[in-house]
C-alpha cells in the first residue's frame, strides 16, 4: 500500500520560513518524480514545484520561484519543501505527489499517489 505523508505545516507571520517534509512507503522512491501541490481555500489546487527522480532538475511555479526549494532525499524515501519568505497569499493545503514517467509532471491529473495535506497558514 502506497503512502505519502505530509509533515511541517502550521501557522507562521508573513516574512517566515518552513519547511515542509513529505515520507513515502510502500513504492520505489528513487523511480517517482515528485512534486508539491497546493490549494487555498475556494480555489482550485495548483502546482507549486517539482523534482526529478535524481534530483538534478526542479521546476516551480512563478509564484513561489525564488522563495521555495523543493529537494529530495531518496535515502530517506523524503522530499522536502523550503518555503521562505512567506505571504498570506501561500495560505493553502499543502500535498506532495508521485508520479513515474517523463511528461505531464507538473500536471494534477497526471499524479499516481498524493498525500492527505498538511495545512500552511500565514498571517499578515
Amino acid at each position: 500500500q502506497v503512502q505519502l505523508v505530509e509533515s511541517g505545516g502550521g501557522l507562521v507571520q508573513a516574512g517566515n520560513s518552513l519547511r515542509l517534509s513529505c515520507t513515502a512507503s510502500g513504492l520505489s522512491f528513487f523511480l517517482y518524480r515528485m512534486g508539491w501541490f497546493r490549494q487555498a481555500p475556494g480555489k482550485e489546487r495548483e502546482f507549486v514545484a517539482h523534482i526529478s527522480t535524481s534530483g538534478k532538475t526542479t521546476e516551480y511555479a512563478d509564484s513561489v520561484k525564488g522563495r521555495f526549494t523543493i529537494s529530495r532525499e531518496n535515502a530517506k524515501n523524503t522530499v522536502y519543501l523550503q518555503m521562505n519568505s512567506l505571504n498570506p497569499d501561500d495560505t493553502a493545503v499543502y500535498y506532495c505527489a508521485a508520479k513515474t514517467g517523463s511528461s505531464r509532471y507538473t500536471e494534477i491529473n497526471a499524479q499516481e499517489y498524493w498525500g492527505q495535506g498538511t495545512q500552511v497558514t500565514v498571517s499578515s
